[in-house]
């Protein structure tokens, strides 16, 4: 189509050749593949001028903006990749995505008013090409190898109870100790709940009999925070209550291996400047480490 308007613009393939940087012998057989094409003859070629045909007079006008359409979209397409624009879609689990990452897009919405941003709060694990999602916020260890990650945390899953439950019922100093206590169980309800620790460097399942069962980390704390046993939950969802001593974390030399906190994105060779702004946001503003023992 370029090697078409350009003979058509200047009225011949000498020119066009030398505007376009081509032989004239390619020129001429980029027309004629065009014309094969579309099935009909475009240029009245004579061994003195050129003259568009009436089938390629109307051609030339549609291919022009046909040709503008994929400047403009070639264009916006650099520039999104210099600068922060478009629509930035990100995912992220529901409690964590509300206290920690609806202020991150918040605080990149002000830097970057070029971009509108979609937060999508999902427990459920998502597939981001599929679901038009730019990134996602993921805790744990990542499974899908066609993802990359770029971890900025980690996230304890600790044991938590009240001190006047822990003052009338005693502290457990030993996993094998949970048995003797009432529980409190957040998570998927399964026939058998078992709650995992590390002893001596091995994987430990102790069962457990919940006295209440949510799928709610909010109602699982404030069972806790009223006396009602022994729960276990991410660090992040508990933070606030163990600071103001609502909540106390026991068994905490058991505890499984912290979770990884990453930014994942499809692999992409071309990463867009509206994903990399957002990770390296991130990166200067959030402080996600729920693995330091010393944090909470």
């Amino acid at each position: 189509m370029t090697a078409f308007v350009a003979v058509a613009d200047l009225q011949g393939f000498a020119p066009a050749a030398r505007k376009l940087g081509l032989s004239p012998s390619a020129v001429t057989r980029l027309v004629a593949a065009l014309e094969e094409r579309v099935g009909a003859r475009l240029l009245q070629r004579t061994t003195r001028s050129v003259a568009l045909t009436d089938v390629g007079a109307r051609y030339l006008e549609r291919v022009k903006q046909i040709l503008a359409d994929l400047a403009e979209a070639d264009a916006s397409a650099s520039a999104e990749r210099l600068e922060p624009s478009g629509r930035l879609v990100v995912s992220a689990p529901v409690g964590f995505g509300r206290q920690h990452v609806a202020p991150l897009l918040s605080d990149y919405l002000k830097r970057y008013p070029d971009v509108a941003g979609e937060l999508r709060l999902s427990d459920l694990m998502i597939n981001l090409v599929e679901d038009g999602v730019d990134c996602a916020v993921r805790i744990g260890q990542l499974a899908d190898s066609s993802l990359v990650a770029r971890q900025f945390g980690a996230m304890r899953r600790i044991v938590v109870a009240s001190p006047d439950y822990l003052a009338a019922r005693g502290t457990p100093v030993a996993p094998s100790e949970v048995a003797a206590h009432d529980t409190i169980h957040f998570g998927a309800t399964t026939p058998a709940v078992t709650w995992r620790f590390v002893v001596g460097g091995r994987d430990l399942r102790v069962p457990c009999t919940p006295r209440f069962t949510t799928n709610v980390a909010d109602a699982a704390i404030l069972h806790a925070e009223r006396g009602g046993g022994l729960t276990r939950v991410l660090a992040y969802q508990a933070a606030e209550a163990i600071r103001d001593g609502r909540l106390q974390i026991v068994l905490a030399d058991y505890e499984v291996p912290p979770m990884p906190i990453a930014i994942v994105y499809p692999t992409s060779r071309l990463l867009s400047a509206k994903v990399r702004a957002f990770i390296d946001l991130a990166a200067e503003i959030c402080d996600w480490r729920f693995g330091a023992k010393s944090t909470t």
